[in-house]
């Protein structure tokens, strides 16, 4: 949704694909771009028994540390984990009523959430073809229920289309479709594509369009009961007597184009937004929470590492409480996993050798916001009939979330106000939260005329306040990766680093996972040589 015309840079790109869809259609465009890759796990790693009494030490009881913790505790290693929070899961997080929170600046919220309500301020939803996660899922047997990625029924909006007004998804979707299915039908008939379609391939070809597209018998896209049954009614199909449906008014094609609606539409087509898409029941946090139950011996909460240090014989981690500060202490093991991400290890005293130094030292982390709304009732469902899914603006909240659970409850629920990345996030973190939140209603009324009425209470993280990320997630370029990524990778003495970061599946758990599963083969490989 953007009305310039110069080409943009792959980072601006990225970054517009970003405001748009969201970090997970980015994702798929890095992957395109060749920033990123599928998922590798095929399973969990096989590691055999250790010498007896080896010894790991674990910094960070996110998914990628504890994944690991838990394999190489499977396979008879002494384990012991740090965790800067109060809380295992890292980024794995859900804010519930009562939760307190604290970021960079001093900045506290209390949020006020009635129970069963929530917000995810990190990961939100687990695609089918993320084993890895879906794995340890499973095993902590952590209940899934449904995530609607795309609701046809939700909203797509510009401040300077349609007199500001918000369209339903499905009424772009079909008329784009169907325009472009009539441009190509006249393109095919016209001959335009005798020399890459055979004769036989045209008239298939006519067939699929007219179906593709809903154009009528003319192979045109026009208002009418065809389009309708694409894009809806102004009156549905009824019973009886006054049953005729009434087609809406399709949107002509330049008014289509220079509205930019059509930007948002594309958002269920990327790889990791095509269904199936999961989320826990209760909130993303809860896979945290069983994954802490089931180390709870293995880790030691508020502990805010301040010097790794390794010696032929071993590594030392010092740390001091995250809460309280005072002494400091250490903690010794005969190798280290590091899954603290790459924004706070920077500041970290390490005696790594310079390539991973160099390779920790350059990679910055992307901006991001989420801003969670509790409303005093379900609007969006009793009076849009808006079940899940998202609606897109090119405001800097730039979407909306509905809750996926509790579907016709008479009570409150939460949306997701906000959700963006670069400018608007950057932009975000420098305002208090109360200013999020205040930014958040605005935008949203545009969309929903209901928000400031049935606002209740609301909480915004921004990513780059948050004190143990300083970030939402790596960002790496092709420069980048192709100059630093294996040395960030690679086992430097007793040290190897696990995350996202350490990952071509930046921003997702998955990415974590299988930098863990892949960290600890090679950390064993190399003890057991």
């Amino acid at each position: 949704m953007t009305d310039r015309n110069d080409a943009p840079s792959r980072r601006s790109l990225l970054s517009m694909i970003g405001v748009v869809a969201g970090s997970a259609a980015m994702y798929h465009a890095m992957t395109e771009l060749g920033f990123a890759g599928e998922s590798t796990f095929t399973g969990p790693p096989k590691l055999g028994a250790p010498p007896p009494g080896t010894s790991v030490l674990v910094l960070g009881a996110g998914i990628a540390g504890m994944v690991a913790a838990m394999e190489l505790r499977d396979a008879g290693y002494k384990v012991q984990v740090l965790e800067y929070n109060g809380r295992a899961g890292g980024r794995n997080w859900s804010l519930y009523g009562g939760d307190t929170y604290t970021e960079l600046g001093g900045f506290t919220q209390k949020v006020g959430f009635d129970p069963g309500q929530y917000i995810n301020p990190g990961p939100w939803r687990l695609p089918y073809h993320h084993q890895g996660i879906l794995h340890y899922v499973n095993r902590l047997n952590v209940a899934l229920e449904p995530f609607t990625q795309v609701n046809y029924n939700a909203y797509v909006h510009s401040t300077t289309a349609f007199g500001g007004k918000p369209v339903r998804y499905r009424e772009v979707q079909a008329d784009f479709y169907g325009h472009v299915s009539e441009l190509l039908s006249k393109s095919t008939k016209q001959g335009a594509l005798d020399q890459a379609v055979s004769k036989q391939d045209q008239e298939i070809l006519l067939a699929a369009l007219k179906n593709w597209g809903a154009l009528d018998g003319d192979y045109k896209y026009a208002t009418g009961l065809e389009a309708g049954e694409r894009r809806g009614y102004v009156k549905d199909p009824g019973g009886g007597l006054n049953s005729m449906p009434i087609a809406g008014k399709a949107i002509a094609l330049p008014e289509l184009l220079q509205s930019g609606l059509w930007t948002a539409i594309g958002a269920g087509l990327a790889y990791d937004m095509q269904s199936a898409i999961f989320q826990p029941k209760g909130g993303m946090g809860m896979i945290g929470k069983a994954f802490g139950k089931a180390l709870e011996p293995l880790i030691q909460y508020s502990c805010k590492v301040v010097d790794i240090h390794q010696d032929e014989k071993g590594v030392t981690a010092t740390y001091i409480d995250s809460e309280k500060g005072g002494t400091r202490k250490t903690a010794t093991a005969d190798w280290c996993v590091c899954t603290i991400p790459a924004s706070v290890l920077s500041q970290i005293p390490m005696n790594v050798g310079a390539p991973m130094k160099a390779a920790i030292n350059q990679l910055p982390y992307m901006a991001a916001t989420k801003v969670g709304l509790q409303m005093k009732r379900r609007f969006w469902e009793e009076d849009d009939q808006i079940y899940g899914g998202q609606s897109y603006t090119d405001q800097p909240n730039t979407m909306i979330g509905y809750p996926m659970w509790d579907y016709f409850s008479k009570g409150k629920g939460v949306l997701l106000g906000a959700y963006n990345f670069g400018t608007p996030a950057f932009i975000a973190a420098a305002k208090p939260p109360e200013e999020r939140i205040k930014d958040a209603l605005e935008y949203g009324s545009k969309i929903h005329p209901q928000y400031k009425d049935e606002f209740e209470c609301g909480v915004a993280v921004a990513w780059h306040r948050v004190p143990w990320t300083l970030g939402c997630a790596g960002f790496w370029t092709e420069e980048s990766r192709a100059a630093h990524y294996d040395d960030l990778c690679a086992i430097d003495g007793r040290i190897v680093l696990a995350g996202e970061h350490a990952s071509r599946i930046p921003a997702w758990q998955e990415g974590a996972v299988t930098s863990a599963v892949d960290a600890i083969t090679r950390l064993h490989k190399k003890v057991m040589s």
